[in-house]
């Protein structure tokens, strides 16, 4: 049945804890976040989007503005069909996880685009080597249950780097893997190769054995990329993650809940392109929505803002019966 670590944020009546909204306080960023959807809407950049938001009775389409604004119903009903409960099944079924409820898993942080050279201390652009290096050391830590792409390989082609990083992860690890965003035609390779490693496309989609990431584009951009993503996702059953990453201040509402507004409603319309593309669709709320440093303009993933956004998330997620996955403060 795979991996089902200790619950989190359970109503105890003994000890601390943190429990940032009521239900009412989640019910009104819920409204506030359909408003949104169907007000202002999202600009989605991609014609293959647009389409299967078109042939949804009742979302409005501007194909000249790319905008999509979205009805209460649509995005109310894609939240529903989307699973409660997802297996990220590794190569070894040992390394299962089974996502769902309260329970916790870890994963390291990824995306990387500089390293510390381990044997002079060199810092310098990461390479597929170190990709294949930390995978392997992630692989041995008891503590991590998947393998998120930790760094960029910035030695090969930038064309075809994201299939570079697809075979080191699938090559290095057991357990289940995730990397960020490639675009249709990289993730229907990507796809390809996991299934070659599956025993084909249904067994992939029986044990899907990798994730894949997409950041619409804040505020309220759901880029090609992204796009692509999302769909070729949705109809081959792979898990995927939809996290937003807003800065509070800069691409976002400076309040916490004006940018959890704006991160919801990036994350839902995401779920929605899913849902409408293959109802049923695996998708995870995902979230490395932070503050904007004002002093360096840049996006302090380690700060206490991020903490504390990270946990309204979560209940956010747990709100709507969604899986989640966080960035650590």
């Amino acid at each position: 049945m795979g991996k089902r670590q200790a619950s989190a944020g359970m109503q105890l009546t003994r000890g601390i804890g943190l429990n940032l909204f009521s239900d009412d306080e989640l019910y009104e960023l819920h409204l506030a976040t359909l408003k949104l959807l169907q007000q202002t809407g999202v600009r989605v950049e991609y014609d293959r989007a647009l389409d299967i938001f078109e042939g949804m009775a009742g979302v409005v389409v501007d194909r000249k503005a790319q905008l999509v604004k979205i009805p209460p119903y649509v995005v109310e009903d894609a939240i529903r069909s989307a699973p409660g409960e997802i297996l990220l099944a590794g190569r070894d079924p040992k390394n299962d996880v089974v996502l769902g409820g309260t329970g916790v898993n870890f994963t390291n942080f990824g995306e990387a685009i500089m390293a510390v050279d381990p044997f002079n201390g060199e810092r310098r652009e990461s390479t597929k080597q170190d990709v294949a290096n930390i995978v392997l050391v992630a692989d041995a830590l008891d503590e991590i249950d998947l393998v998120w792409r930790p760094c960029v390989a910035r030695d090969v082609s930038p064309e075809a780097s994201a299939l570079h990083v697809m075979e080191v992860l699938l090559a290095n690890t057991t357990k289940h893997v995730a990397s960020g965003d490639g675009g249709e035609e990289l993730t229907r390779v990507r796809i390809e190769m996991a299934a070659a490693v599956a025993g084909g496309k249904e067994k992939l989609r029986e044990r899907p054995l990798w994730t894949t990431v997409s950041c619409p584009a804040s505020p309220l951009t759901l880029g090609k990329v992204q796009c692509g993503d999302v769909i070729e996702c949705a109809m081959a059953g792979v898990p995927h993650i939809a996290l937003s990453m807003a800065m509070a201040g800069g691409t976002s509402p400076v309040t916490l809940a004006g940018a959890l507004v704006t991160h919801n409603a990036e994350v839902l319309a995401e779920v929605v392109l899913s849902q409408l593309s293959c109802k049923g669709a695996p998708i995870i709320y995902g979230s490395s929505t932070t503050c904007l440093d004002l002093r360096t303009a840049t996006a302090p993933v380690g700060s206490p803002e991020l903490a504390v956004i990270s946990a309204a998330v979560v209940k956010l997620a747990q709100y709507y019966h969604l899986c989640s996955l966080v960035a650590g403060g």
